[in-house]
């Protein structure tokens, strides 16, 4: 399962990151966050479990990001863009969701 491999890369920002290892991470991301985030509406003391589940997985997400752009033939340091509201997200969802490079200066093309 992509997610538990990009939890084993904890902080492995060399290489390669195939779309589906990226998207597949996002998703089962997205999908533990909301589900975090609906608890504390009837566990207010569950709020601490959301934040220390951010704080857990922020190293994992931009190395992931930043395999992910290696992939793409772009440097790690394109996810600054997405620090710019709307623009710089849309700029790094193309990004992302670009197509694979053969082999480059990143490394072999993921299998």
């Amino acid at each position: 399962m992509p997610y538990i491999e990009v939890l084993q890369k904890y902080a492995v920002f060399e290489g390669r990151a195939k779309r589906s290892e990226y998207w597949l991470f996002l998703l089962v991301h997205v999908i533990i966050s909301i589900i975090l985030g609906l608890i504390p509406l009837v566990l207010d003391w569950f709020v601490v479990v959301e934040v220390v589940y951010a704080l857990a997985l922020l190293i994992p997400s931009l190395a992931v990001g930043a395999r992910r752009l290696h992939d793409t033939r772009r440097s790690g340091w394109w996810q600054l863009i997405g620090l710019i509201p709307i623009v710089g997200w849309i700029v790094l969802i193309i990004f992302m969701a670009g197509k694979s490079d053969d082999d480059n200066q990143y490394g072999p093309r993921p299998v």
